[in-house]
């Protein structure tokens, strides 16, 4: 569970950084969270660690997914009225490009949410976000 009183801090400061520290895979990769235009965007600060293939150098795929996964994640802590972190049922993932070894970015739509289940759509994208890196569905176990 999100402590509250991170949620409701990075909601009025508009600073997500407390909010993303209770949550230990999104610090270990560095997703940063900001609010451009009263939309979320989610960033993946460009790091060594995270390239996957060093011949290219690409950014590993697993990387990507676990982003996107943790994108889809945040988007639905910090829209939803609950402190509960929703629970991945199931995440479909294509990728469309190789991710340069650079900053990658993504935005969330959720499709659909119910009572007890939430769909997200999930895009990441590196330069121009017309030319998507990776794109992914997802299903979440809402509480």
């Amino acid at each position: 569970m999100v402590q509250l009183e991170f949620l409701q801090a990075a909601k009025e400061s508009g600073d997500y950084a407390s909010l993303i520290e209770q949550i230990p895979y999104a610090k270990l990769l560095g997703v940063a969270l900001r609010e451009v235009d009263g939309q979320l965007l989610f960033e993946l600060p460009f790091s060594q660690h995270n390239i996957g293939n060093t011949h290219l150098p690409a950014l590993h795929g697993g990387v990507i997914g676990g982003f996107l996964e943790n994108a889809a994640l945040l988007h639905l802590i910090c829209t939803r009225e609950s402190s509960e972190v929703p629970r991945t049922i199931d995440f479909s993932l294509d990728f469309l490009r190789s991710g340069k070894a650079q900053s990658l970015f993504a935005r969330c739509d959720i499709t659909k949410q119910g009572k007890r289940v939430a769909n997200v759509r999930m895009t990441a994208w590196q330069e121009d976000e017309s030319k998507p890196v990776a794109v992914a569905r997802a299903h979440f176990l809402l509480s």
